[in-house]
């Protein structure tokens, strides 16, 4: 493309007039030429934006193209790829502008202009295809996740519950603990009257009534008539609880076999950790014949 050739201007300056005066002194105008450049012709600025608009749809190829298989799920395309040779054989015709007249550069750019939007295109078509994907995978993956924690949480309810169940069963069914024997001998009256004024003073310290008395006598008078020495022949059960063996009332005072205050606190204990109280302990001997 060639140089418009600019308007050149001439011009000379006039001689000077001989004077002997002295005067300021006078220059010629020099000669000047001006060069206007003309603007780039439009199919050039045309030629430049197709090839960046290749370049771009090019690049979004390559960037979807990654992305899917960076994913790792199923799309549903059956060829998951950008078919891009026909943009880049129109863009490598195109790439060197200055070795085409510019006749050609509408028909070439128009070439690659054509490529890009189809590019552009399918592009847009695997992009859309992707995120409904990524969009289908979050959503099963949220709801896979959901039944996870809706079982874990159903199963720790069912056995919150079953524990809860059980509680009531095993609290009724664990026995009681016995209350701390009380020390001592009681009064040193081994009497039935005696043993019975005996246990009447030790029933408050198991948290008992006067309402506990008439059980326990009804239950020991059966047992062995409040007769410290009482002693079962065919079992060997002993004392006034009759315990069995007898020695078992050791854990109460070392006088077991001869003291009936020692006796009646062992006897005592053994009702409070087994049945509860005395009249608990009288409505299983009534039931069963034995407590």
């Amino acid at each position: 493309m060639g140089v418009f050739a600019a308007t050149v201007l001439t011009g000379t300056a006039p001689a000077p007039r001989e004077d002997t005066a002295q005067s300021a002194p006078t220059f010629a105008l020099a000669s000047y030429q001006v060069s206007v450049q003309p603007s780039e012709p439009q199919e050039i600025l045309d030629a430049r934006a197709a090839m960046t608009a290749a370049e771009t749809a090019l690049a979004e190829a390559a960037t979807v193209t990654n992305d899917i298989a960076a994913s790792g799920v199923d799309i549903g395309e059956p060829d998951p790829t950008v078919d891009t040779a026909a943009l880049e054989s129109a863009a490598q015709r195109l790439s060197d502008v200055q070795a085409l007249p510019i006749p050609l550069l509408p028909h070439v750019t128009d070439d690659v202009t054509m490529h890009a939007a189809t590019v552009d295109t399918r592009v847009s078509q695997l992009r859309g295809s992707l995120d409904g994907a990524l969009a289908r995978k979050a959503e099963a993956e949220a709801a896979e996740k959901a039944r996870v924690e809706a079982e874990a949480a159903a199963s720790a309810a069912a056995a919150a519950a079953a524990a809860a169940a059980e509680q009531p069963a095993a609290a009724a069914s664990a026995p009681r603990p016995a209350a701390p024997l009380p020390t001592g001998g009681g009064s040193g009256d081994n009497s039935p009257a005696g043993a019975q004024a005996t246990a009447r003073g030790m029933l408050g310290g198991f948290g008992w009534g006067d309402d506990q008395f008439g059980c326990l006598v009804s239950l020991w008078q059966k047992e062995s008539g409040w007769n410290y020495q009482a002693q079962n022949r065919s079992s060997g059960a002993y004392g006034i609880p009759q315990a069995l063996p007898g020695s078992k009332m050791a854990s109460a005072g070392a006088d077991w076999a001869t003291n009936a205050g020692t006796q009646v606190a062992w006897g005592l204990g053994y009702i409070s950790g087994r049945y509860g109280s005395p009249c608990g302990a009288w409505s299983h001997s009534q039931s069963v014949g034995w407590y």
